[in-house]
């Protein structure tokens, strides 16, 4: 991600300068929050990334005990950027561990 302006995998696309996403070359919105957990999942693509490190980046150093939180926003993000008529998975869980972005060609 270092250095780029867009970040692709799969049928995701994210303009970092202007902050759209889009889906199959369909703009989608996603909330400051949705959006925070994709940035910082694409800054770590192809790795896992810890639910302590997420919650700590997206709400701060209070929440990180706060795992539903990110159950739930993890939940809507899936659905927004993962198409349903894909059996293509971008976010993969790590049980008990944490969330890992996959690197998937277009």
């Amino acid at each position: 991600m270092q250095g780029e302006t867009v970040f692709r995998s799969g049928s995701l696309e994210v303009n970092f300068p202007s902050h759209v996403v889009k889906v199959n070359g369909c703009e989608i919105h996603l909330t400051a929050t949705e959006y925070a957990i994709l940035k910082l999942l694409i800054k770590h693509v192809g790795k896992v990334v810890t639910q302590r490190q997420i919650l700590k980046e997206v709400w701060g150093p209070n929440a990180v005990e706060q795992t539903q939180y990110l159950r739930v926003y993890l939940g809507q993000l899936r659905k927004k950027i993962e198409p349903s008529d894909s059996p293509q998975k971008l976010i993969i869980t790590e049980p008990r561990v944490g969330y890992r972005l996959l690197m998937v060609e277009p």
